[in-house]
């Protein structure tokens, strides 16, 4: 079954899914006769997406049928992006205790306000101070990295890779910002799909419950790569982002992609 690919105002139907998948193709609505812009997403009942699009004159596109599984899932990575750091939390201090035995094993931290952690890459003493962008999701994502792929973590930590910036990236304050440009970037927030990076990454969702997760750790290795491939400075950190929300969006698109470790720069992981 074949899906869409929005590119420049036009959409072209080249990606593949599994039979098992719970895309389909539909049909619907009229066209309008510059037959060169996309459709608006529309809602068809409860639990049920579809993203339009146009294609030679005619307005098409897929929609999603969540199941049951999908939903549960969404549902808790929803909830996981509306919590916000709390200090003041056991569990959250818990979490940063952890973070630092993972990035440190074996040296001992002083305390959760502490000049230990700008060593880590946080812009103070405290670190709960930077998760104000991305909440404490932001917090899992590092744990996750730094746990489930512990030569990458501690290689874009230490700076270990090609010709570094004389003004490089904070690690840990990059890793939050990180975390903020996925979840805009996914926009699972919104009631209805506006994007199809979107309906992909819920299909791959209910394959895999810590997708945001490996997510994250392959936009961090893909952004210190454009990094070093750009010579880049703080000031264009911005920029690289940018440029490292593009080549997600490319590889999640491509045919071959259904799953996170389908995608071509998971290979830089180890």
């Amino acid at each position: 079954m074949s899906g869409v690919v929005r590119n420049q105002g036009s959409c072209v139907a080249v990606r593949a899914f599994s039979p098992s998948s719970n895309f389909n193709r539909c049909s619907h609505g009229s066209a309008s006769s510059d037959g060169t812009t996309c459709g608006r997403p529309a809602w068809i009942g409860k639990g049920l997406t579809c993203v339009c699009f146009k294609r030679k004159g005619v307005y098409e596109g897929i929609y999603i049928n969540l199941t049951p599984k999908q939903a549960k899932r969404l549902k808790r990575l929803r909830h996981r992006m509306k919590v916000y750091f709390d200090g003041s939390r056991p569990d959250h201090q818990e979490a940063l205790k952890a973070l630092w035995s993972a990035t440190y094993p074996g040296k001992e931290l002083h305390g959760l306000i502490s000049d230990q952690w700008k060593e880590m890459g946080w812009q103070g003493r405290d670190p709960s101070t930077d998760f104000r962008g991305a909440g404490f999701i932001s917090l899992e994502n590092l744990l996750f990295f730094a746990k489930t792929f512990s030569t990458s973590f501690q290689g874009l930590l230490k700076k270990q890779g090609g010709k570094r910036s004389a003004w490089e990236y904070p690690f840990a304050v990059a890793g939050v910002n990180i975390t903020f440009m996925i979840m805009q970037m996914l926009d699972l927030d919104a009631t209805k799909p506006r994007t199809f990076i979107r309906s992909i990454f819920l299909h791959i969702l209910s394959e895999n419950e810590w997708a945001f997760d490996l997510l994250y750790c392959v936009a961090f290795v893909v952004m210190d790569k454009q990094w070093l491939e750009r010579n880049a400075t703080y000031m264009e950190f911005n920029e690289v982002l940018k440029s490292t929300r593009a080549q997600l969006e490319r590889e999640l698109l491509m045919d071959d992609v259904l799953r996170i470790e389908d995608m071509p720069s998971y290979s830089l992981l180890c």
